[in-house]
């Protein structure tokens, strides 16, 4: 199908951006990678005024290391993101999960802010976001505000980010030295996540010292597994012990049931994931 008639604006810079947004109201989209908005825009399902294109802000592709935290502009494509030195280096964790998302051209046109405001349940990075306490930047009219990644999302398709702001930037701690591993589970190559656990572990001396645990698509939000970081704190980097811990990655989720599998389904397979995340990190 073809488009419903709209305007076209590519700002570039971040305040000619809100400008716009402000100005077009209710009926104004942003356009980011644009692999989730295209389809809808085709479809009809979604009839904006105005498409505001923000991919003419040269800001927000950047990545940079910003004093304990790697900053990633919300533009930055996922080629860029699973690639660049600095976030292989002190994020491993958002490098592997970007990996799997989608196919190539996919990853070299959608963006790390495109993905985590669609806020998808079902998208591979809103659990690393928030097994890593990443900080959501947001800019709008009054200047820019910060939203740690436990508040960024809300509900299904919802999050922090206000009528006329934009997400400008996401920043990661660093996790340099950290074990980790995103262990997905899809019924085809390419798609969307049925279950995937994202882990991040610190090893001492065969032992696990803190443990970062997340899930996704086991509720209307990527979900933290704070009964599993738990269980393993303390523990032997073991198959027993990580096994015995990850009976607990159920514990606080609500998962769906589609056409995909059913929630007991899931449960099973967040607990088995859980494990194989966990054992892979730990070596």
């Amino acid at each position: 199908m073809i488009p419903a008639k709209f305007d076209y604006v590519r700002p570039s810079t971040v305040e000619e951006a809100v400008s716009a947004l402000q100005q077009g109201g209710d009926d104004a989209k942003i356009l980011a990678g644009g692999q989730s908005l295209l389809p809808v825009l085709r479809l009809r399902l979604a009839a904006p005024s105005v498409v505001i294109d923000l991919g003419g802000i040269a800001e927000l592709r950047r990545i940079s290391e910003d004093g304990d935290r790697i900053a990633i502009g919300a533009m930055a494509p996922h080629h860029d993101v699973m690639r660049d030195d600095l976030v292989k280096q002190h994020v491993t964790l958002l490098s592997q999960a970007t990996s799997t998302v989608a196919d190539p051209q996919v990853r070299h046109r959608g963006t790390l802010g495109g993905a985590l405001a669609h806020a998808d349940p079902a998208g591979d990075l809103g659990a690393v976001a928030l097994a890593l306490d990443a900080e959501f930047v947001i800019a709008g009219s009054s200047g820019t505000r910060t939203v740690p990644a436990a508040e960024f999302f809300v509900d299904y398709f919802t999050t922090a980010i206000g009528e006329g702001e934009i997400l400008t930037q996401v920043r990661f701690p660093k996790y340099t030295g950290w074990s980790t591993h995103y262990e997905k589970f899809n019924r085809t190559a390419q798609a969307w996540s049925m279950v995937a656990v994202a882990a991040a572990l610190r090893v001492e001396g065969g032992s696990i010292a803190e443990a970062r645990i997340g899930l996704t698509n086991m509720g209307t939000t990527p979900l933290r597994a704070t009964g599993v970081e738990q269980a393993l704190v303390g523990q032997p980097a073991t198959a027993d012990s990580v096994r015995a811990a990850a009976e607990h990655a159920t514990e606080g989720t609500a998962a769906p049931s589609d056409a995909d599998a059913a929630a007991d389904y899931r449960e099973h397979l967040a607990r088995v994931l859980t494990g194989r995340a966990v054992l892979a990190a730990a070596g």
